[in-house]
């Protein structure tokens, strides 16, 4: 009889709840028991899991590695699937390995090398792949320089968070000034120059933004899945170009992404998105994590959790190929459950319902969470309901 496979997810984004739908749902009908924990007790996650508990509060990246640790051990974790304080805790994959856990996530010098835009430019214009003319800003004068210099060229500038995921931070800048036009519908990333300036006068301690061209759409996300062998099983372009979506092989964006995944060593599932500047496609973002519209691939017949479970537990899925690309699509959202009550004084009183043949420890302190993003997440019955970005967790 082949045992029951243990996954845990920590404070993970919301449109998760589909990773762990599609867990349950692998083609090879093993059990599958789906542990999670979050430092929101509404979070989705929590509820959709079959093992959940609220994360201790205010621990440092260090006091949480021991707190994982200790989680794996008690619990049996065959696979480990982090987010937060993921560069971390890639650093104590053998700790995990020695309680019989593995990482599904890169080696730690490929988290540390993408977890900074600057260093991930600088790295990836090495191997040939375009990326877009970039500053790396910290006060108004090196922003109105940069401002100045793509407006030169024609491009329109925008900024964005040198470290940072989902979108959080991202404004496009405009010489317009602030007037009427600035609050009408809804909220706009569109900032006056001068605003922004003033801003970055007025603060107590510099920024580390990235300024960069707003570069164009289509946006094509490509989600990979590499083997520790440095090998690509799977590497299948999400392509946007304002509400439709659809999928591509194509070779420009295909070819770069798994050019990327051998040479850093991208192990496991990653997410490589590319733009255009002009004619261009070039390289945006490059995030070591599983992406948020991942189950998407579902629509194209893929599976993509669930092989990167097995490559994780030294199986072989083979070589993860798109039996059919499918018609191109929109995303919808929708309601997903939460536990009944999130009360403080209540949560530790409380017997919450989780699915059925399943138990839930009892919750712990909360902790505030590592980022504040929007979107929410859908019914797994629609099968193609959000984007990469933002992410909520």
């Amino acid at each position: 009889m082949v045992s029951r496979v243990r996954v845990w997810l920590n404070r993970t984004y919301a449109e998760n709840v589909f990773f762990m739908d599609q867990l349950r749902r692998n083609p090879c009908g093993r059990a599958v028991e789906i542990h999670a924990t979050h430092g929101d007790a509404d979070s989705p996650i929590l509820a959709a899991a079959d093992v959940a508990a609220l994360e201790p509060e205010g621990l440092s990246p260090a006091a949480y590695v021991e707190y994982a640790l200790d989680q794996c051990a008690r619990h049996s974790i065959d696979v480990f699937v982090p987010v937060l304080h993921q560069a971390t805790l890639v650093e104590h994959r053998e700790e995990f390995a020695a309680v019989g856990t593995a990482l599904l996530a890169p080696p730690a010098e490929a988290v540390h090398t993408f977890q900074d835009k600057v260093i991930a430019y600088e790295a990836v214009e090495k191997l040939g792949i375009p990326a877009p003319p970039w500053w790396r800003v910290r006060t108004a004068e090196e922003l109105v320089t940069a401002v100045d210099a793509l407006e030169a060229d024609g491009h329109k500038a925008c900024f964005k968070p040198a470290s940072g995921a989902g979108g959080v931070g991202f404004r496009i800048i405009t010489r317009t000034p602030f007037s009427l036009m600035h609050l009408n519908g809804f909220p706009s990333p569109y900032v006056p120059l001068d605003m922004v300036v003033e801003a970055l006068k007025q603060a107590d301690e510099p920024v580390d933004w990235l300024v960069m061209p707003r570069l164009e759409q289509p946006e094509v996300s490509v989600d990979c899945l590499t083997g520790p062998d440095g090998r690509v099983r799977m590497a299948v372009g999400r392509t946007k170009n304002g509400r439709r979506r659809g999928f591509t092989l194509d070779p420009q964006w295909i070819e770069p992404s798994r050019l990327l995944a051998e040479s850093f060593g991208l192990h496991y599932l990653t997410n490589i998105q590319f733009r255009m500047l002009g004619d261009e496609p070039v390289l945006m973002d490059v995030n070591t994590r599983p992406a948020g519209g991942l189950h998407q691939l579902s629509q194209c017949g893929i599976n993509a959790p669930w092989a990167a479970v097995r490559l994780a537990l030294g199986e072989e899925p083979g070589d993860v190929v798109p039996p059919f690309l499918g018609q191109d699509y929109t995303v919808v959202a929708g309601p997903r459950a939460v536990r009944p009550v999130s009360l403080p004084q209540q949560r530790a009183e409380l017997d919450l319902p989780v699915p059925p043949a399943a138990t839930a420890t009892a919750a712990e302190p909360t902790v505030e969470a590592h980022s504040e993003q929007t979107t929410q997440a859908s019914h797994p019955a629609q099968a193609a309901q959000t984007s990469d970005s933002p992410l909520t967790v």
